[in-house]
């Protein structure tokens, strides 16, 4: 026996030496503080082993569990990827190629799409991004048409549509010749005496679509003995949520009035009851375009008389059937004496003819209409890009800071004026106060703008969006007052600084672009912050990817549950 006084290193390079087959015999090796005792006998077994070793498999022992963790990560790393990227157009590019969709590519029904923004809700995902591009180059409402006018190798015009020649001449006259898909479908059976219920996507011609049979109507009968009487009395009434489009559709109802000698006024809220008294003070005009405040204020006052009413008109009726205005416009449809049957809309003590318009379908609507008229008489009528994303448009969705927000703002509106050429830049806000802070913050970076809210006073918010319209400045910072039917076809940008709160809210404020007769290359840009936002942003790629309407949207009209009384005992 052999002692040797050898250290760490040396024990280390000792076993090596020993053992040259790695086989670790914790027997063959003794320590005693630090002396280390080999046996010369063991260390010729240790050699013998170590050759008896190459011929002999090693048995390792793995713990059971660990087992079945490297199983699990085989499986996982085995199964085959599904491959949404096809040869052609993107319809999703996300910054992560390997979550990028082809537009030739459809998912399965019971495939989940995988989500570029799954995990937005992580602080590290702060930059992150994904675009839906657009599929098509004209809004579908348009394409539509001229697909038909193809395959029928006919034009069809408004003449077509039995409108008087003067309507015809005016639409002309702006460089409007052909109707849109909706105004195909709505124009004849307004002019049938139907209610109707009509719901298309933003920039269809939805206002032409009511505007027209109105006044073909009112022309009629002006000539007519039977209706001699009631030329000085209101016609057609047009209730809108906002004085900015009650504006807007008088000044477009103006112009088509002029050949006929019909007179069209606007009231809106804000002014006054001496403003509203100051409207009637001579004689009703024949078409009244107003507001839900300003008209309720005024039948109070008993100003106007509906006792001649031929149309009532509800544009915006997703708005109009809200909280904020149902129980105004309950009250003021009690006022009016809506028809039932198209055959009442004519002869002596007719009544009303109901149209109800929207860019959305508007929910709550059978409880409010079911007081006044019979649900089973009304029209709908819904185009089939109802509640989906406009495929004409491109729609960016960007995960930012709150900090970071207005510096991709600038440089957004940098982009639009210098390397597309110019263009008018709508930013949307939740909030008036985010309104005026952003409008000051630009003001320092030197960017001409405008802002437009609802707290502003009526003398100040008045002509705002005409000079926006008008080209006089070509950045608008506003709330959702501005993206309620108001005509935006110079847009160019579209961006949600403030991510809307709801998917009815994002199709309105998205719809401002990509309008019919407007800009054809408009976009949308999102700036994503909250982790409420990112819910509602991983609702709308879903349906991007599936090609489906947006979730939770109404697409029917129901009827009203019967009130359970509880018997008393």
């Amino acid at each position: 026996m052999q002692c040797l006084k050898v250290g760490p290193v040396a024990l280390a390079a000792a076993s090596r030496a020993l053992c040259p087959g790695r086989i670790h015999c914790p027997r063959l090796v003794r320590t005693s503080g630090c002396r280390v005792n080999f046996s010369v006998g063991h260390a010729r077994f240790c050699q013998s082993a170590a050759a008896s070793s190459s011929s002999e498999p090693v048995v390792i022992r793995v713990p059971r569990h660990l087992q079945k963790r490297v199983e699990s990560v085989k499986q996982t790393r085995g199964r085959t990827k599904i491959n949404t990227i096809r040869a052609g157009r993107l319809l999703i590019q996300s910054k992560n190629p390997d979550l990028n969709q082809s537009a030739g590519y459809l998912l399965g029904k019971f495939e989940q799409p995988r989500l570029s923004s799954n995990g937005w809700k992580h602080p590290k995902s702060f930059g992150d991004y994904f675009t839906v591009n657009n599929t098509k180059t004209v809004a579908p409402c348009v394409t539509k048409n001229h697909e038909e006018e193809v395959e029928q190798k006919s034009s069809v015009t408004f003449s077509n549509l039995h409108i008087c020649k003067e309507l015809v001449e005016a639409l002309e006259a702006v460089n409007i010749t052909h109707p849109t898909t909706v105004q195909l479908q709505t124009i004849p059976k307004v002019m049938k005496g139907h209610n109707i219920l009509c719901a298309a996507e933003t920039g269809s011609g939805k206002t032409l679509s009511y505007l027209l049979p109105i006044l073909h109507r009112l022309q009629a009968d002006s000539e007519s003995q039977m209706y001699a009487g009631s030329s000085r009395k209101i016609r057609a009434l047009v209730l809108v949520p906002s004085r900015e489009l009650a504006e807007q559709v008088g000044a477009v109802c103006r112009g088509l009035c002029a050949p006929f000698g019909l007179t069209t006024r606007t009231v809106g809220g804000g002014r006054g009851l001496g403003h509203i008294k100051q409207v009637f003070k001579n004689k009703h005009p024949n078409i009244l375009v107003a507001t839900p405040g300003a008209l309720v204020k005024a039948l109070q006052r008993r100003c106007l008389d509906f006792g001649e009413l031929s149309f009532f008109v509800v544009d915006e009726a997703d708005t109009m059937f809200d909280p904020t205005f149902s129980d105004m416009l309950e009250s003021i449809l009690s006022h009016a004496n809506i028809a039932g049957d198209p055959k009442q809309t004519r002869g002596p003590g007719h009544k009303a003819q109901l149209l109800v318009v929207g860019a959305t379908f508007p929910g709550g609507v059978g409880e409010v209409l079911s007081q006044v008229t019979d649900l089973g008489s009304m029209v709908v009528i819904k185009s089939k890009m109802l509640h989906f994303l406009m495929p004409h448009v491109k729609q960016t969705f960007l995960k930012v800071k709150g900090a970071d927000k207005i510096l991709e703002l600038h440089q957004a509106l940098k982009l639009v004026q210098h390397e597309k050429g110019g263009g008018a830049v709508l930013v949307f806000c939740n909030k008036s106060a985010t309104v005026n802070w952003l409008g000051y913050s630009l003001e320092e970076m030197g960017v001409r703008h405008a802002r437009l809210q609802g707290e502003m006073p009526a003398a100040v918010r008045a002509g705002i969006f005409q000079s926006f319209q008008k080209g006089v400045e070509d950045v608008l910072i506003c709330t959702d007052i501005a993206s309620r039917g108001l005509d935006t076809s110079r847009v160019r940008l579209v961006v949600n600084y403030d991510f809307p709160e709801s998917h009815t809210d994002y199709i309105h404020r998205a719809g401002r672009v990509g309008r019919a007769g407007g800009v054809e290359d408009g976009e949308v840009l999102n700036f994503v912050t909250h982790p409420w936002d990112v819910e509602l942003v991983q609702k709308i790629e879903t349906a991007a990817r599936r090609r489906t309407s947006l979730p939770g949207m109404e697409s029917d009209i129901h009827e009203p549950k019967p009130k359970v009384e509880e018997a008393q005992e």
